[in-house]
């Protein structure tokens, strides 16, 4: 495992995690953060950080995206196709990119040969499979977060410090949740818990159904610039990134009415802008889910783009979208498949017409 974390100094930071044994008593269990890499590759400051089992991405104020192979820990590369701050960076899979600029660009990358597949026009909700619209909603304010919940039944939309909670299958707010200052990163813990962190020192988690703020605490000594939650055997973690140069680990407690317990700390001496956890037993963390969560091949083809199911994983994905992912893509190939079939139908139907044609005048002729 290994945290990596993004700076308005142009540098990018690689810490190692270490977890102690299990401590005994009423002690908790203490991690360590150990320093692993620096690298100074963009020319501006690091705004955008996403990850998935093999490779780190970086975007940047440079325009650029600078890849790093997490195995190799080299760079593998830097992709120039936006012409603005880079804002966002998320992996589906480990098969696709999604980055989004400030050029008002949306591009779909292919994480193998790391071609731009398609570029559209942003501020939409998309229909990834055929690269189309598939609803627009009016929600009047420049938003500057926009998060899914896990199952994709719901999703949040930020502005400035107001939450409002989208229902999926009715498009409308269910509910709003207002916070002191401004936000800056939320993430949700659960389908119904939000972890939301802002201009300020504390993070709080909110239920969505309910929209009460279940607890707060105080993180760091300056404003809470980004976080990243994730699950391994036994522990839910959140990892939250400071202003005050701080990256801090904590362990989640499952009544999320209590506070998070501090697992580890580093000072970066650095103004973090960006984070992001690199897992690298992420099949391992599959296989201690039950059987039931994994989803078939059959059903995990068919939301390639779509909503990820609970319990996916990015390390199988790859192994069982990778036969089918250059007949179907992101361009609807499968369209063109049923044409082809159906032009093989027509001669085929014809073939036989003629040959009918011939049987019966050779029929007449030997009659006559």
């Amino acid at each position: 495992m290994e945290l990596v974390a993004g700076c308005y100094e142009q540098v990018l930071f690689g810490f190692a995690v270490h977890p102690e044994p299990e401590a005994c008593g009423d002690h908790e269990q203490q991690w360590t953060l150990v320093a692993d890499f620096t690298h100074h590759a963009h020319t501006a400051s690091l705004s955008a950080v996403a990850v998935n089992s093999r490779f780190v991405v970086t975007g940047s104020k440079d325009e650029t995206i600078h890849i790093y192979d997490m195995k190799k820990k080299i760079e593998h590369g830097a992709l120039v196709h936006h012409s603005g701050t880079i804002t966002c960076l998320k992996f589906y899979g480990n098969r696709h990119l999604i980055s989004g600029a400030e050029d008002g660009l949306i591009c779909i990358w292919d994480a193998k040969k790391w071609e731009c597949l398609k570029s559209i026009k942003a501020h939409k909700t998309w229909n990834l499979v055929e690269g189309r619209s598939a609803f627009i909603k009016n929600i009047k304010q420049n938003a500057h977060i926009v998060e899914w919940s896990p199952r994709g039944e719901q999703y949040v939309v930020i502005i400035q410090n107001k939450i409002d909670i989208y229902q999926l299958d009715t498009a409308s707010i269910s509910g709003t949740i207002t916070n002191e200052k401004r936000i800056s990163s939320v993430k949700f813990l659960s389908e119904s818990v939000l972890a939301v962190a802002g201009d300020e020192e504390v993070i709080r988690f909110f239920d969505c159904d309910s929209l009460v703020c279940l607890c707060e605490f105080k993180a760091h000594e300056n404003r809470v610039k980004d976080m990243f939650s994730f699950e391994i055997p036994e522990h839910h973690v959140i990892v939250s990134a400071s202003s005050d140069g701080f990256i801090k680990m904590w362990k989640l407690k499952q009544d999320k009415k209590v506070p998070p317990s501090l697992l580890c700390e580093i000072n970066t001496n650095a103004r973090l802008t960006c984070l992001g956890v690199w897992l690298d037993k992420v099949a391992d963390m599959k296989e201690s889910l039950p059987p039931a969560a994994e989803p078939s091949p059959v059903s995990k083809e068919q939301s390639k783009i779509g909503k990820k199911e609970p319990g996916d994983t990015v390390h199988k994905e790859e192994k069982r979208s990778k036969p089918n992912t250059k007949k179907r893509g992101l361009t609807g190939d499968s369209k063109k498949a049923t044409k082809e079939s159906g032009l093989i139908s027509t001669k085929k139907r014809k073939m036989v017409e003629m040959l009918e044609k011939k049987r019966k005048k050779k029929k007449i002729k030997t009659m006559q």
